[in-house]
């Protein structure tokens, strides 16, 4: 009896599986089911609250029709465009523009990715970034420049508001739970399956790459006992930024955690970043 059938069929298997998993619908299920997890419909707004808001439709960058909602602050304070997380949609958020309106006065814009609540479309990297190039000219109508902004970015968020910082540096950049990269996550957190299948998800969300180029100021906010993006890793994304940069750590806190530990240092934290802002 000879092996040589058999290598044949398990070629033959392998060559099939690749054939497949090049197709573009199997390509993009895999990278949606690694990497965005959007929820439509809405289970709150700020008016639950008690927050006066603006509700937007807008287009982004390429066209894709939009939603997010504009919470105004105290006069003379800055704005906040938030980019959230690969989970849930702006209504998951509701209890951040709460807190963001009463301990800081900032005015805040938030809005949901293609995909997301009411958004139209479906995510992919480059579509997350002309997302948030869609919600900065909307702004900029408004009379927010970039300068007057500060971008304010959640797990995926932060390599969306890292991008965006690239393109039009505001008054500062608050990054939380920031990743490396898409491969960096894929190797630590799946490293035998992404060895297998990486090369089929085209997002890298390459922060890392990136943060090195900013020239504003950096505020990154990282629990220590976060099991999604672990510490070391926002770590690399700090090592790799420019100064003024600040790195606070959020003792007990995980990923989805960070506002139910030391609220009062998270909060002062914050507080020192928006006040030393030119």
């Amino acid at each position: 009896m000879t092996l040589f059938p058999y290598r044949r069929r398990g070629a033959l298997v392998i060559l099939l599986a690749a054939n497949l998993l090049l197709s573009t619908p199997v390509h993009a299920m895999l990278e949606h089911a690694f990497l965005y997890f959007p929820i439509r419909e809405l289970a709150a707004t700020p008016a639950d609250a008690g927050l006066s808001y603006e509700d937007v439709s807008f287009a982004a960058a390429d066209g894709v029709r939009l939603h997010g909602w504009f919470v105004p602050g105290e006069p003379g304070r800055p704005l906040i465009l938030f980019c959230h997380g690969n989970a849930g949609n702006i209504s998951h958020r509701v209890r951040n523009l709460w807190l963001f309106r009463e301990r800081l006065g900032v005015s805040v814009f938030i809005f949901d990715y293609r995909g997301y609540g009411r958004s139209e479309g479906k995510a992919t990297e480059e579509g997350t970034y002309a997302d948030a190039r869609g919600a900065l000219a909307w702004l900029r109508e408004r009379g927010w420049a970039p300068e007057r902004t500060i971008y304010f970015g959640r797990s995926l968020g932060a390599a969306v508001a890292a991008q965006l910082a690239l393109e039009a540096p505001p008054a500062g950049l608050v990054m939380e739970s920031p990743f490396p990269s898409v491969p960096a996550m894929g190797r630590h957190h799946y490293s035998l399956l992404y060895l297998l299948l990486g090369w089929t998800i085209d997002a890298r969300y390459d922060t890392e790459a990136k943060v090195g180029k900013l020239q504003v100021p950096l505020l990154i906010l990282q629990g220590d006992r976060d099991t999604i993006v672990p510490q070391q890793m926002a770590r690399r994304v700090f090592e790799k930024a420019n100064e003024p940069k600040t790195f606070h750590l959020i003792r007990g806190a995980d990923h989805n955690d960070t506002l139910e530990h030391e609220e009062a240092a998270y909060w002062s934290t914050w507080r020192r970043f928006v006040d030393g802002l030119k």
